[in-house]
């Protein structure tokens, strides 16, 4: 039977083989505080500078050391070449720089001459014999590192027959210096840099952490201040130094300007839920006990009618108030849609739908031959609509519609002939639910007022109201004057006028 298979054995996969190695290494560095990080990478960044320095400065230095050599060699190597051709020489050149030795080489790497202190043997190997035999070879005997002994740095040269001298067999002049000077100067260097590198490394490793903690102590404080919001302080805002402008300040007026829209939002919302509550849970009320009690006992089929007209009609109340409370309680507080709006073309259109039921309503434009703002029509449509509702309804006729421009602003009035408010209810006609004693007879909710105060606001205008003498302004920004009418009241919206008006 055949030897049995040797069983099969799993290599052992290293940690930098697995799959999520990489993963796990990317997600431990982003689960450092980024202190750290930054303290790491700019250490990282140094460690490249101060290498690259050392390295320029370690070569630059060798380059000089070993161009001097070199020329201390050509120099020798000349020397002894010309003293082994001279005519009559016997014995070794008579003259042969300190601190060096050479040798004569002939073929098979026999040595013909050779100096005081010099090896017995040939400094070259018979490849590099062969190689120096046509043309110049440097070779170094050692390494630097680690330290070794009998360093040494070979010029070989090979020896020509001059003019009118017999051929003579290929011999090579080798000239060979000792590198311990050399060698011992470049091995302090290393040391030198190695200790000057690691002392930068340190210092500029103290000085990022604390640039790094400077740098991120305002953000830091930010946090402390979001977490005391988080807890349920109001009114609180970040602490946003003046100077200087940089990304930490900016970013904090971005806070602080999402606090206050969110802070907005949350008091909408609660008035929103406030005023459907306390609105809608009487006439609720109402019809739920109309229906009960049309229930107790038999009714006729009129009785019954009646009181399915009624609850209907009472639905239909409580639709309309649900829809004017919805329109006013979302009402966004940011900019409107930056669209160019025509007043002429937007009054027109809706002073057209009045005039179908009544003929009382005129609308009047200024010698401008366009009056145009930045604005959302829907929004803008709302506002006029709202004022054309309350002339219509709360005042008397004719009313009379005016838009024109003066001082770069779009001034829109909206008069009625009625008997006008009293002075004491203009302050607060546009607060939610708020109707003069005249009006309380006639339908509505007291919140149309409301809701154009609100849009005209989000679009950086100004809402005035004017009766009998008396004048109310709201968000007051221009210094056009008011009309003054005989008797009525008038409303006035004030919009910046677009630059393409």
């Amino acid at each position: 039977m055949a030897d049995a298979l040797p069983p099969f054995r799993r290599r052992r996969r290293s940690p930098h083989d697995r799959p999520g190695s990489s993963r796990r290494l990317r997600a431990t560095w982003r689960r450092l505080p980024l202190r750290v990080r930054l303290v790491a990478g700019f250490e990282a960044a140094i460690v490249l500078v101060l290498t690259a320095a050392g390295a320029f400065v370690y070569l630059r230095v060798q380059y000089a050391l070993d161009l001097r050599l070199n020329e201390d060699l050509v120099a020798q190597s000349a020397q002894v070449t010309a003293d082994v051709r001279a005519p009559h020489q016997t014995g070794l050149p008579a003259l042969v720089f300190p601190g060096t030795v050479y040798q004569v080489i002939g073929p098979g790497s026999h040595v013909l001459e050779r100096s005081a202190g010099s090896a017995d043997g040939s400094l070259l190997h018979p490849a590099e014999l062969a190689s120096a035999l046509r043309r110049p070879l440097r070779v170094d005997r050692g390494a630097l590192l680690p330290i070794s002994t009998g360093r040494l740095r070979l010029y070989a040269v090979p020896i020509a027959p001059g003019s009118g001298e017999p051929a003579a067999a290929p011999a090579v002049v080798v000239v060979a210096v000792r590198l311990d000077q050399r060698d011992e100067a470049l091995r302090e260097l290393i040391g030198q840099l190695a200790l000057a590198n690691l002392a930068a490394l340190i210092v500029a490793s103290l000085v990022g952490y604390r640039l790094a903690s400077a740098a991120l102590r305002p953000v830091e404080r930010y946090r402390a201040e979001a977490a005391r919001i988080a807890e349920g302080a109001t009114g609180v805002r970040l602490a946003v130094p003046e100077a200087p402008h940089d990304e930490v300040t900016r970013l904090g007026h971005t806070l602080n300007d999402m606090l206050a829209a969110l802070e907005s939002a949350l008091e909408r919302e609660r008035r929103f839920v406030q005023d459907a509550s306390h609105e809608l849970s009487t006439p609720l009320t109402l019809l739920s006990a109309e229906l009960e009690l049309a229930m107790r006992r038999p009714r006729t089929p009129a009785q019954l009618q009646a009181t399915i007209r009624a609850a209907a009609a009472d639905t239909a109340d409580l639709i309309a108030l649900t829809d004017t409370l919805l329109r006013v309680g979302v009402q966004p507080s940011g900019p409107p849609t930056a669209a160019v709006v025509d007043l002429g073309d937007l009054l027109t259109g809706i002073t057209d739908r009045y005039r179908a039921t009544t003929t009382a309503v005129a609308l009047g434009v200024g010698p401008d031959t366009e009056v145009t703002v930045a604005g959302d029509p829907a929004r803008l449509t709302q506002v006029f609509t709202n004022l054309l509702d309350n002339a219509v309804r709360h005042g008397a006729t004719p009313v009379t519609v005016n838009v024109h421009a003066t001082e770069r602003v779009a001034v829109v009035s909206v008069h009625d002939s009625g008997p006008g408010m009293d002075p004491t209810f203009l302050p607060h006609a546009t607060e939610r639910f708020s109707r003069a004693d005249t009006a309380r007879t006639t339908p509505g909710s007291g919140l149309g007022l409301s809701l154009v105060e609100t849009i005209v606001r989000t679009h950086h205008g100004e809402l005035r109201i004017c009766s009998n003498g008396a004048h109310q302004r709201i968000n007051a920004w221009t210094a056009v004057e008011c009309a003054h009418p005989a008797s009525g009241t008038t409303v006035t919206v004030l919009l910046p006028q677009s630059p393409s008006g």
